[in-house]
């Protein structure tokens, strides 16, 4: 996914797009779990403007606390509910 989205910013230019990466179920993990060179590459992807937001509801099913997510993880209730949200204002689903 990290790839699909440096390509994506490769070849639309830094700013020319609103990409949102969500994670829910066990993808959470990758927010708590995350090796130290995947944390600062998704960093270095949100310093670029793209969001990175956590399913409340995962975090809790995986015994996550919000604390001890990277500062640039945002946290929103339902991951579900934040994607069909999202569609309904245009945004395209993605899933690589």
């Amino acid at each position: 996914m990290l790839t699909n989205i440096n390509n994506f910013l490769r070849d639309i230019g830094t700013g020319k797009a609103s990409i949102l990466v969500l994670a829910n179920g066990l993808g959470v993990l990758a927010y708590s779990l995350g090796k130290q060179d995947l944390i600062k590459e998704m960093e270095n992807l949100h310093e670029q403007g793209v969001t990175f937001i956590a399913c409340r509801n995962a975090l809790n099913t995986y015994n996550i606390s919000e604390n001890k997510l990277p500062a640039f993880v945002t946290v929103v209730p339902a991951g579900i509910t934040e994607i069909v949200q999202k569609q309904a204002q245009g945004y395209a689903y993605i899933k690589p």
